[in-house]
This record gives structure tokens, sequence and C-alpha cells, in this order.
């Protein structure tokens, strides 16, 4: 389990610093103010959360038996698809109507993950 998440951290990161790069040079002019500021934060929240993953597969090779810890790596990543990807949608189309609704889910993810994972921490052995 521990590679499955190193990977998915690893092209995360690959894909965040990717857009990160297409937003700088490729949206710049064609987005307003605004909706740069979205997409930035999409890519942002995108690297925060790669990262995150990232750590929790370093995390299972120290506590390979914790059930949580690779629950909260899933929620990591449904809260990149849900919150990122929602912004980076949001900010290229316009701001599509109804789209933000599933934004603050992504969210929502991305807290239960940091609070399952310290507690996985703090009881793990």
């Amino acid at each position: 389990m521990s590679k499955t998440f190193l990977i998915l951290g690893t092209l995360n990161t690959f894909i965040c610093i990717l857009l990160g790069a297409f937003g700088a040079h490729g949206l710049k002019k064609m987005l307003s103010s605004d909706m740069l500021t979205v997409y930035n934060t999409a890519v942002q929240y995108h690297f925060y959360h790669a990262f995150g993953i990232l750590v929790i597969g370093l995390l299972l090779q120290h506590l390979p038996n914790s059930r949580l810890i690779p629950i909260a790596g899933w929620l990591m990543l449904l809260g990149i698809i849900l919150f990122s990807f929602s912004l980076y949608a949001i900010s290229i189309s316009g701001g599509i109507p109804g789209l933000g609704i599933v934004t603050p889910f992504g969210g929502v993810s991305f807290l239960s993950a940091w609070l399952l994972l310290t507690y996985a921490i703090w009881k793990g052995k």
C-alpha cells in the first residue's frame, strides 16, 4: 500500500507542476485576474495534498498495519479531485453554474484526511 501512495503522490505532484506551468504561461493572458486566482488556488491545494499523499506513503512504511492511514490517503486524493479539479474547471470555463457546489466537499475531504491522519499517528504502534 505504501508504494501505491508514493506513486499517487509523485504523479499528482507531476500533474500539479504541469498544470501550474500551464496556468502561468498558457492561461495568464486568457483568464481574468479573478479566474487566474481561482486557478492558482487549485494548484496550491493540489500541491499541498500531493505532498500529503507522499507523506502518507512514507508513514505507511513505518505503520504498515494502520487501516486509517490509507483511508486518509484516499480522502486526500478525493479532495484533489473534488476541490482542485472543480476549481480548474470553474476557472477555465469562466464559471460553470452549479460546479462550485462540488468544491466544499473536496475541502471537507481534505480536512477529514488530516484529522484522520492525526488520529492514526496518535494511535499508531
